[in-house]
């Protein structure tokens, strides 16, 4: 378990991260929050080490992030673990990521049953090596009646391919008669894609600099909050999370209305 009682500055006072927690958890908690995962390979080369060092580090940062996301009440969290563009990197990087998810569940999983954490994906995860698929599928296979936090990593993922394919599956139910072509609502809609029963995000969080949402969640982003950092993703911490929901708790959320 991380220490609660690690001090940290945070303008001119010293707080511990349970009274950050404790002061974080009055006000309303984004329910859905959403995070591309970026700059495990930065992270490497600053320190001279090869890429996959730095996936490494990023998958010790995703069991503390889902610990802390599920300590806060958080109900929802979605990982960008591995978009359909990402094939195109190196094959020893690629291949060393898709070993990431038995390393990942294969020690983690007894704490994910502890924390009644469910795991389950999005993505065109048949596509994915035998040996990832096998390990996702038992992970979700195990928690599938858990009712806690629910892990949610998009693996394989692209929202351009996703909307087409909804599109796609939507004129073949309207002409098999299956849909009301009439009938098309944005909610009829939002159900064909693969976060169809998913509210969409509160929050987006990217680390790493980057400000853009690389074919993630196109449709679902609509009105989700977006909150950006310059702290790659190894480096990112429990207080990175608590201050993006304090961002987010200070906002106004209007959908479009005053």
């Amino acid at each position: 378990m991380f220490n609660k009682l690690r001090l940290w500055k945070t303008g001119t006072t010293t707080k511990t991260l349970q009274d950050q927690i404790s002061n974080v958890k009055q006000q309303k908690i984004p329910e859905h929050v959403a995070i591309i995962m970026d700059g495990n390979g930065r992270w490497a080369k600053k320190r001279k080490l090869p890429r996959i060092a730095g996936h490494h580090e990023g998958m010790k940062c995703v069991k503390r992030i889902t610990k802390m996301a599920d300590e806060l009440g958080i109900k929802v969290l979605t990982l960008y673990a591995f978009s359909t563009e990402n094939w195109k990197r190196p094959k020893t990087e690629v291949d060393y990521i898709m070993s990431l998810p038995e390393q990942f569940l294969s020690t983690f999983l007894p704490e994910l049953m502890e924390k009644n954490v469910r795991v389950t994906a999005i993505g065109y995860t048949e596509k994915l090596p035998e040996h990832t698929l096998k390990a996702l599928d038992n992970a979700v296979e195990k928690t599938k009646n858990n009712t806690g936090l629910n892990l949610n990593f998009a693996l394989n993922y692209g929202s351009r391919s996703e909307i087409l394919q909804a599109v796609n599956n939507i004129v073949k139910d309207s002409q098999t008669g299956e849909l009301d072509a009439n009938g098309i609502t944005e909610e009829v809609f939002s159900s064909y894609l693969m976060t169809g029963g998913l509210n969409d995000p509160d929050l987006l969080i990217r680390t790493s600099g980057e400000i853009r949402i690389s074919n993630f969640m196109l449709w679902q982003l609509a009105y989700t909050e977006l909150w950006f950092t310059d702290v790659l993703w190894p480096d990112f911490k429990e207080e990175h999370l608590i201050e993006a929901i304090e961002v987010f708790q200070n906002r106004q959320r209007r959908f479009g209305g005053v």
